[in-house]
């Protein structure tokens, strides 16, 4: 954290939020003057799509700031964390949990990976599968063996 960021922190914090991105396409920024030709072209060299927001458009962080409360709605306010480590952790299963298991509205009540309605088998025991350490569940079919 820092009160003055500069696009050459910026570019830290995104080298180390963003190890291996080669599983995100985007990012959505802001107009701000330390999102420069620098923290853009780092993200382009990763593979990583920069979006800016439209020109006088500040409702557009919405985008965002939606995504950073539901992330503290659903898993960080419930969590003590021990280090950076586990913070780490929790936010990468979120992610994961966010994007395969929970349904969104906006998609149809689909994930954003896309999941297969699973419809019940014959005799089959509704099972729940814990994620991100038990916060959250995703729940699918057993067949008896």
């Amino acid at each position: 954290m820092t009160a003055h960021p500069t696009a050459e922190w910026v570019v830290q914090q995104l080298r180390e939020t963003f190890p291996d991105s080669d599983r995100h396409r985007y990012v959505i920024l802001d107009r701000d003057a330390k999102f420069s030709r620098e923290v853009v072209g780092f993200l382009k060299s990763s593979g990583i799509q920069a979006v800016r927001t439209s020109v006088r458009s500040p409702w557009q962080n919405g985008l965002a700031e939606r995504w950073v409360g539901s992330a503290r709605r659903d898993c960080i306010d419930h969590v003590i964390a021990l280090d950076e480590a586990h913070v780490r952790r929790l936010a990468r299963e979120y992610m994961a949990s966010y994007h395969a298991d929970r349904t969104h509205d906006g998609l149809g009540k689909d994930t954003p990976s896309g999941r297969a309605i699973e419809p019940e088998p014959g005799g089959a025991e509704l099972v729940s599968l814990r994620r991100v350490g038990g916060l959250h569940h995703q729940y699918t079919w057993k067949v008896a063996a």
